[in-house]
């Protein structure tokens, strides 16, 4: 969402170049050097590297918020584990205790005394010895279940840790993305500053996209999945972009792309830095429609291909999911799910 705002080929760039010319006619017949550039294009620059911090924080906030999830997920899995384990040691204990009991209701004389007054000293050996193998069997499946317990709940204990410090992340993160938050009504304060005609400039090149159609030619996706997920994706056309969301009412844009592979039955990663090695890697030159279009180094950003150089993403806060070039953002990386 940063660098797509600043192609040159853009409706702002030959609107600004215009208007330029126009004021440097202007300034020429009054004897004025004009200013090499306008106060909405400071404008622009600050709300473009804010639409790009926001977006990264908003990306990391998926990030930790998936992990937490996944975490969760262990530490309930785990207690489950436990629990059983523990019913299971409890009916161990009681059967010993109860062996125990019978043992000492029956053993109050010495063992060679029983023997010794035993009517059948062959018959007492046996009963013996099947209680001593039955005694030992259960004392190693007891110490057994003592060792899985303490090594479950040593587990457990570590992921209560660690999902102490995904949390105390998770709200770092929301921390920031809140101070970007309140960056983003400061340009959003530039931005109604600015005059009706260089405002509408501006919306020209940042915000306007395409809502419609475009031609996305003659190729086909790459698969029954992928064709499915571009259906998805199409059907969200229009919808805004809502932080953290996945749909369907809204969407961040790694949201959108996982969104729409689930409609296709397809389970993505969450992040748009997960869904760029969900698949295999393939050139641009090969790209057919449902592939997934990852940005910038840390692939902070993330689009579907739909065909004849377009995509479709959830640009930024304020623009709604809609089709802009692929080539919008530096360091597109396609990867075929």
């Amino acid at each position: 969402m940063g660098s797509h705002r600043r192609l040159a080929s853009s409706g702002f760039d030959r609107g600004a170049g215009a208007a330029l010319c126009v004021m440097s006619a202007a300034a020429t017949a009054l004897g004025v050097v004009p200013a090499t550039a306008t106060p909405h294009d400071d404008t622009r620059a600050k709300v473009d590297r804010l639409y790009e911090e926001a977006e990264k924080a908003t990306e990391a906030y998926n990030k930790a918020d998936e992990r937490a999830d996944k975490l969760r997920a262990e530490v309930n899995d785990a207690q489950d584990r436990i629990a059983r384990q523990q019913q299971s040691i409890n009916s161990k204990r009681d059967a010993l205790g109860s062996l125990a009991g019978a043992q000492y209701r029956s053993g109050g004389i010495d063992p060679s005394l029983s023997l010794l007054l035993s009517e059948d000293p062959a018959d007492y050996l046996d009963k013996a010895a099947r209680i001593a193998r039955l005694s030992a069997h259960q004392a190693d499946e007891l110490e057994e279940l003592q060792d899985a317990m303490r090594v479950i709940a040593q587990e457990r204990a570590e992921a209560a840790r660690k999902l102490v410090d995904l949390e105390k992340s998770r709200k770092a993160v929301a921390a920031h993305k809140r101070t970007v938050e309140r960056k983003l009504a400061q340009a959003r304060r530039l931005l109604n500053s600015l005059s009706a005609a260089d405002r509408a400039a501006f919306d020209r090149a940042s915000r306007s996209g395409r809502a419609d159609l475009p031609d996305l030619g003659g190729a086909v996706p790459s698969s029954g999945r992928a064709a499915a997920a571009v259906a998805a994706a199409r059907s969200a056309l229009g919808r805004p972009y809502i932080w953290g969301a996945n749909g369907p009412s809204g969407f961040d844009c790694s949201g959108l792309i996982q969104w729409s592979y689930a409609q296709a039955g397809v389970s993505l990663p969450r992040t748009s830095q997960g869904q760029r090695y969900a698949g295999r890697q393939i050139p641009l030159s090969e790209a057919q429609p449902g592939d997934v279009v990852t940005y910038r180094s840390d692939a902070s950003h993330v689009g579907m291909y739909m065909g004849n150089g377009q995509v479709i993403h959830a640009p930024y806060p304020g623009a709604p999911v809609r089709y802009d070039p692929v080539g919008m953002m530096p360091g597109a990386t396609i990867t075929r799910v």
